[in-house]
């Protein structure tokens, strides 16, 4: 068996991501849509919506080249079915990153970030860091304590720091939560974004 390259190590992060993710949203319910999550100032139906938008913009990326940091224009409206809108985002996601893995080549042109070029491999990075901490924060909300796995996170983790780094922290992440050393990876990832691990809100529904 051929050894993965750089670019497949990439996208088999982000399909991990998307993989839990997904299982994560299977908890929501129309009657969860306005739990608050522990995304201050979002209710569930929000994150659904932001983590939509978020997998349409890194969608693009390998086939546009460059990822906007601000819409160009007005947004589409909310979806009817925001789970059904982040299945099917997901779906398209990696459909457009493994088109991207398969190229042919040793590298690929980097990506344009707000004017920035960035490797590929550390947008599909971004992309697995969103969609992880996303679906635990849904997972979250609706009342489940639902660890994101350990290999998952400690792939994040090793290069979340460029990332979530000076620059860009205070724009997209709150401070660290300090956890201690022993606790499990995913609890450090939560953590190392602004996130106290597993303090799930009772759920009402249930």
């Amino acid at each position: 068996m051929a050894a993965l390259t750089e670019r497949g190590r990439a996208v088999l992060l982000l399909e991990e991501a998307v993989g839990y993710g997904l299982g994560c949203v299977e908890a929501v319910t129309s009657a969860r849509l306005r739990r608050p999550t522990p995304c201050a100032g979002w209710d569930l139906e929000h994150l659904l919506w932001h983590l939509h938008e978020s997998m349409a913009a890194l969608r693009e990326a390998p086939d546009r080249g460059g990822v906007a940091l601000l819409p160009a224009g007005p947004g589409a409206p909310p979806p009817a079915d925001p789970v059904a809108a982040v299945r099917d985002g997901a779906g398209e996601l990696l459909e457009s990153w493994r088109c991207w893995a398969a190229r042919p080549g040793p590298s690929c042109a980097p990506v344009a970030v707000g004017g920035m070029p960035i490797p590929g491999e550390t947008v599909a990075l971004v992309g697995a860091l969103e969609v992880a901490v996303h679906g635990w924060d849904i997972a979250q909300a609706c009342g489940y304590a639902r660890p994101i796995p350990a290999p998952l996170a400690l792939a994040i983790l090793r290069r979340a720091p460029q990332v979530a780094d000076a620059g860009t922290r205070p724009a997209l992440f709150a401070a660290p939560v300090r956890v201690p050393s022993q606790a499990r990876a995913g609890d450090r990832l939560v953590a190392f974004l602004g996130r106290p691990p597993d303090r799930v809100p009772p759920d009402p529904a249930a």
